[in-house]
């Protein structure tokens, strides 16, 4: 990060950057879509293909001069296409949203019928909300999970063959235990939908083995690069050749104009670092520190939805104590934890409220937490909650975090 050349071009963002820069350090960051990139990636976000238009796909450009970002562009298909075994890569959605707003252009038409996860029980906007396009634009049926938090398959064949719908969206982005995308196919098979598995947040999980993959179950795989692949903010689709023209085609000229290709060099560094031994290693301390902090809030009088969590996240249900996921990730910015407040299943509450708190591993297993320290961080989660409005028990809270950032710290090289 060339701070001292933004410093002479505009101190005043260089100031600002310098403090977020602060705020990261002395912060456990919680929340289940970050992570920390690598110098690496973050300085390939800062390159001259920044400034490289190059609206089409590489050999089939709009503009001349794209012979070496079409290397680039390349490199990165075939990284990403090596880390999931998948036939076809598009590299250029600009986030995990348009990445599945591509795949609805190409596969449906609007007024078609799909299924996807139910928002406040753990899916996402793009999966059949009403405030986003795809509740807009399509005819919605939602499942979500039973009474233990898992999601019942069961319900899920029977609302498809009701509905028959044609496309079935499995994925979450606050689901904690292992998704079945092989019942999803079967599901799909008696309904004859196709099948789209969002991947967003487990995708460095399901690269390295330590989540069921969903190629060749899926017709369309969507993720982003920037949660457990802990890449560049960026999209990608993968599915087979013989999606691959249509999916191009949806992609661009359909959803977006020119691709950032500062930041699909940046993906191709990350999928190189995702396909190198160290990654795997990471992935599965990703899984270990969940499972310890989990296990530390459970033992310490803190519900769970669905009692814990079998990948990088868990959802914290703070019913019982008559408090809300506002509030509390309110509250645990003032320990130096930062999280963000979430629905669980069936809640009382309204999304702008909520009953529950989100919590991931990703970030703190890259900043080299294990899982000694994540029994630390659920100690202090857990009292903090018991003492939300005990200012005095706060600050020694604040003091222990700050005690586990300073024992690992982030960016050294950044002055």
């Amino acid at each position: 990060m060339e701070i001292e050349r933004i410093k002479s071009n505009d101190n005043e963002v260089a100031q600002l950057i310098l403090k977020e820069l602060d705020r990261q350090r002395n912060t456990i960051e919680l929340i289940a879509s970050e992570n920390f990139t690598s110098l690496a990636v973050m300085a390939t976000c800062g390159t001259v293909a920044t400034n490289k238009y190059a609206e089409g796909k590489p050999g089939k450009r709009f503009y001349n001069g794209c012979e070496i970002i079409d290397e680039i562009e390349t490199l990165a298909q075939e990284r990403i296409k090596k880390l999931f075994g998948v036939e076809h890569a598009n590299v250029q959605p600009h986030s995990g949203a348009q990445a599945n707003m591509a795949v609805f252009l190409y596969a449906l038409k609007p007024g078609d019928k799909i299924l996807g996860m139910d928002l406040s029980n753990g899916g996402h906007l793009t999966h059949g909300s009403s405030a986003n396009f795809s509740g807009m634009y399509f005819d919605v049926a939602s499942y979500g999970v039973d009474d233990q938090g898992y999601i019942d398959y069961e319900n899920v064949e029977k609302i498809a063959l009701e509905h028959k719908s044609k496309l079935i969206i499995c994925g979450a982005s606050a689901y904690a235990r292992t998704i079945d995308f092989k019942k999803f196919r079967e599901i799909a098979d008696k309904v004859g939908a196709c099948v789209m598995a969002d991947i967003a947040h487990i995708a460095g999980l399901v690269a390295t083995g330590h989540h069921p993959s969903p190629v060749g179950y899926a017709d369309f795989i969507t993720t982003t690069t920037h949660k457990t692949l802990r890449g560049p903010r960026g999209g990608v689709i993968m599915c087979s050749q013989e999606h691959a023209a249509g999916i191009d085609k949806a992609v661009f000229p359909g959803i977006q104009g020119g691709p950032l290709e500062h930041i699909i060099a940046a993906k191709a560094v990350a999928f190189k670092e995702a396909l190198e031994p160290e990654f795997k290693k990471y992935s599965e301390n990703i899984v270990k520190n969940a499972k310890a902090l989990a296990g530390t809030l459970v033992e310490n009088g803190i519900d769970l939805v669905s009692g814990g969590t079998d990948n990088h996240l868990m959802i914290i249900d703070l019913r019982k104590f008559d408090k809300t996921g506002k509030d509390i990730s309110n509250m645990l910015e003032k320990v130096n934890i930062t999280a963000n407040k979430n629905t669980v299943p069936n809640d009382p509450r309204s999304p702008f409220v909520t009953s529950g708190v989100r919590l991931g591993t990703p970030a703190v297993t890259t900043r080299g937490f294990r899982e000694e320290d994540m029994k630390i961080v659920g100690e202090i989660i857990a009292e903090a909650i018991k003492n939300s409005e005990n200012e005095q028990k706060l600050r020694e809270l604040r003091e222990k975090s700050l005690q586990l950032c300073g024992k690992y710290p982030l960016y050294p090289d950044i002055a």
